[in-house]
């Protein structure tokens, strides 16, 4: 079986997945969606063990969770074969059109030349396209299983793998289009998913409003896409991927060194773009918020797949970005200020899932460190091993929260290690990794971005400097996390402490699972600094390679190569200080956390700073000041009178002017025009009057006139 030829499959069975679950699932979970309707207040997001509804439907949601995660399953399956025969293929590069969706739009390019537009349903299946897939669709099955038994006893059961089904095939949809047009469909897709997952206890306002703050500002950024998008069309002629590499490689356009250009300003707007989707300064503030949403939600879209999407698109556009570099420099430096800005607030965070949040939005700030400095494969490498371990510390702080009966404040934890051991001991080995310790997943894909950014052509110093002080805040905000919810003593109430327990298998076999990726996976991706391993544990590079050495971009990425690795010595240095402030990171915190105390040590440590840090830098406070109260509801009020005086206004002086115009023209018709009627009408009567004397009707008064007429007549002839 050709597998590559029905590529168009993959996205298909989550797809078929969601219409079975929105349509016809209410029927197979009618309990569920009674208990959504009759007591929308008793599933709250982290009710998990209280038992409330027993288990009195579960037999009428195996059908469920059996059907959804397996449709998933079947998406991973169909790419790992698509993936393997791509692997023979010596281009590694083949495409699907299905239709043409959009055709015969003809327009004028940006040099006059006529060009139709038009987009395909298309897929392209690469390197690149295939880590994403098998990306989202075998992490998405794991969660998937997961949420399965998270899930278990909320009502719209039904509706939640719904959601989650549907996001896979647009997430799939995005990363496998041939063209920005079908990519933005997908884009637009997962912001519409993301926004009925975050919502979906949409009885809770916390819940709903962060939902709707998601979806708000991502469409901030969605419309410097689709600016971008346009400007891309009319500076190429094209939309699709394979067309604008060619037309890039062909030297049609120019590389903009010496100024920013129309093209610059065509990917600054797709990095908007990127902003919002990939949570990064000026947009990130969603985020954080987006917890209010179950967490395999959290798992899914906020660490795993959909804020990876402005990652991907960057990388997708790296023939774009490397004739621009003052745009390129924009990327390396937002993903910096970003990373250090939101590993600072993630160090004062108590909401265990809250210092997650923050923590994904530093890490895609790494990504885009990458991507800024032109290592676009390391950036989609560190996106690869983020997605293992951020989904693994996600998931089991579900597992924590589930354990405490809904408590998510880690000031409540603590001594959990031995009451939940799997799950601690599966967050031991993500919290590692993230820590970047070596021979875990997160050592390698972070140690590469590092050295890329200090040695790369498009590197920086400054960069650097804050990807390492970034790095240690990481390790020390994590294990801060791990110390006071697994070590100490129990700080949580005596009725809580009863009822902890460990999550069922359906929870912690994707635990285990995932701790292994975070591991392994990174063993694929070794540094070419240890040359003691086989070339096959640098098999991410090699298989990205034909992606990134297109035209222009092959110079620079040969360029960087070259630079990157010009002194072992140098390397092997900035390696031991990367690893050296992740171990001190890690044995800082455990010298705050890892004794008895009180209050958290770390009010203390950050003193004045605590409270700017705790209230995330005031940052969502200025844009509810500027944009909220300022240009929402000021907006709103200057709005109001502008259209209560100038709008209605205008709309009053007409009617006024109307009805004096009226009264006037009525005067005029009444006294003039109906006047001089009525004076001719009486001068005619007057003038009528001796012709009226003469003119009775009646016949023997005319007769009368005849005879005397007659008798005049005759009389005068008689006397003449």
């Amino acid at each position: 079986m050709n597998f590559l030829d029905l590529i168009w499959l993959i996205p298909l069975f989550p797809l078929a997945g969601a219409a079975v679950m929105l349509l016809i699932g209410r029927r197979l979970d009618p309990q569920g969606a009674s208990h959504v309707a009759l007591a929308p207040g008793l599933a709250p997001d982290e009710g998990h063990g209280q038992g409330h509804h027993g288990h009195a439907f579960a037999s009428t949601r195996r059908l469920i969770a059996f059907f959804s995660p397996g449709a998933v399953l079947l998406s991973f399956l169909f790419s790992m074969a698509a993936v393997i025969q791509l692997s023979s293929l010596e281009k590694r590069s083949h495409e699907v059109i299905l239709y043409t969706w959009i055709s015969g739009l003809p327009f004028h390019t940006a040099t006059g030349a006529l060009a139709t537009f038009t987009a395909d349903w298309g897929f392209l299946l690469d390197p690149l396209s295939s880590v994403m897939i098998l990306v989202i669709t075998g992490i998405g099955f794991l969660i998937h299983v997961y949420a399965t038994g998270y899930m278990a006893h909320d009502g719209g059961y039904y509706r939640f793998f719904g959601y989650l089904n549907l996001f896979v095939f647009f997430m799939l949809t995005l990363v496998l289009a041939n063209n920005y047009a079908l990519l933005f469909a997908g884009w637009e897709g997962v912001g519409l998913c993301s926004y009925l997952l975050i919502g979906f206890y949409f009885h809770k306002k916390s819940a709903s409003d962060a939902a709707n703050k998601a979806f708000i500002v991502n469409r901030v950024g969605d419309a410097g896409f689709l600016i971008g998008m346009f400007l891309l069309l009319s500076l190429t002629g094209t939309l699709r991927f394979t067309q604008m590499n060619e037309t890039l490689a062909s030297g049609a356009l120019t590389a903009e060194t010496a100024g920013f250009g129309a093209l610059s300003l065509a990917t600054l707007c797709l990095f908007a773009g990127a902003t919002g989707k990939s949570a990064q300064l000026p947009l990130y503030v969603w985020l954080p918020d987006a917890m209010e949403g179950p967490t395999p939600v959290s798992a899914l879209i906020h660490a795993a797949t959909m804020v990876t999407a402005g990652v991907y698109m960057v990388a997708r556009s790296h023939a774009l970005y490397a004739l621009t570099p003052e745009t390129s420099a924009i990327v390396m430096g937002t993903g910096a200020v970003t990373a250090i800005l939101a590993a600072s607030i993630a160090l004062v965070q108590n909401d265990i899932k809250r210092v997650l949040a923050y923590s994904t939005v530093s890490q895609l700030g790494y990504m885009f460190m990458a991507a800024g400095a032109g290592a676009y494969w390391v950036a989609v490498f560190h996106l690869y091993t983020h997605a293992f371990f951020k989904a693994l510390l996600f998931l089991g702080s579900g597992s924590v929260i589930h354990a405490m009966s809904g408590e998510q404040d880690m000031r409540r934890m603590g001594a959990l290690k031995d009451r939940i051991p799997t799950t601690f001991r599966t967050m031991f080995a993500g919290s590692v990794a993230i820590a970047g310790i070596p021979g875990l997943a997160g050592f390698f894909s972070k140690d590469e971005i590092l050295w890329q950014v200090f040695s790369a052509p498009g590197g920086s110093m400054a960069v650097y400097a804050v990807g390492l002080i970034t790095a240690a805040l990481t390790a020390f905000y994590m294990w801060r996390l791990m110390f006071m919810t697994f070590y100490g003593e129990p700080r949580m109430d005596e009725a809580t402490a009863r009822r902890i327990h460990e999550s069922p298998v359906s929870m912690t076999l994707p635990l285990i699972v995932l701790a292994a990726g975070s591991v392994l996976a990174g063993w694929i991706g070794a540094p070419k600094l240890w040359s003691f391993l086989p070339d096959s544990f640098r098999a991410f590079e090699h298989w990205l390679l034909p992606v990134f050495t297109h035209g222009t971009a092959q110079a620079a990425s040969e360029a960087g190569h070259a630079a990157a690795h010009h002194d072992t010595g140098l390397e092997w240095a900035l390696m031991g200080l990367s690893v050296a402030i992740a171990i001190g990171g890690i044995l800082f915190a455990r010298s705050l956390y890892g004794k008895r105390w009180t209050v958290d040590p770390i009010e203390s440590l950050t003193g004045p700073l605590h409270k700017p840090l705790l209230n995330k830098w005031y940052v969502d406070e200025i844009y509810n000041y500027l944009f909220v109260e300022g240009l929402a509801k000021g907006g709103g009020r200057l709005l109001g009178v502008f259209d209560r005086h100038i709008v209605d206004g205008g709309v009053n002086g007409s009617g006024w002017l109307t009805r004096l115009v009226s009264r006037a023209s009525i005067w005029w018709d009444t006294w003039i025009i109906d006047g001089a009627i009525r004076v001719s009408a009486l001068l005619a009567h007057i003038a009528s009057f001796p012709m009226r004397l003469a003119q009775t009707g009646q016949v023997q008064t005319y007769a009368t006139v005849f005879l005397l007429g007659v008798a005049l007549f005759l009389g005068w002839r008689w006397f003449a």
